[in-house]
């Protein structure tokens, strides 16, 4: 079933490839025994964050995100970030499938996942959502335009 919700991820994630920028495009899909709650993919111009919005549709409590890039840690614009959003939704686990490639962020999400307790597994799918969502060609740089 992960490998399902995270195809999902990145379903979500793909139309909005090229639209986010600054920011990557990302996929989110939250799941509560096996149903599908909320997804959302990161909005064009790159606000809000794909978690943000999933987040803001249902009552989060047990459930399990899958995220195709590691949830951010920390935010430019001052509001919480994704990491703090996920734990204080009472999401108990998250899975996704690419660390961030930003060298400001990464592993910034998911040390503060792990710290308030959230069962947080990395790389699944990693290439799928790598090539399908170019982050192999986003590093985190907020002049990056991608095709």
């Amino acid at each position: 079933m992960d490998t399902e919700f995270m195809q999902r991820a990145i379903a979500v994630a793909r139309p909005n490839l090229g639209k986010t920028a600054p920011n990557p495009v990302v996929g989110c899909v939250i799941v509560r025994d096996g149903q599908i709650l909320a997804q959302a993919a990161t909005a064009p111009g790159g606000r809000p964050h794909a978690e943000e919005q999933a987040l803001a549709q249902i009552d989060a409590r047990g459930a399990t995100a899958y995220v195709t890039l590691e949830p951010c840690g920390a935010r430019s614009s001052g509001t919480a970030p994704c990491s703090q959003r996920l734990v204080e939704a009472g999401v108990v686990r998250v899975v996704y499938a690419c660390e961030d490639p930003s060298p400001l962020a990464s592993g910034q999400g998911s040390e503060k996942l792990i710290a308030a307790g959230v069962i947080v597994e990395r790389g699944l799918l990693s290439q799928e959502a790598s090539e399908a969502l170019r982050y192999d060609l986003w590093k985190g740089d907020v002049n990056a335009r991608l095709p």
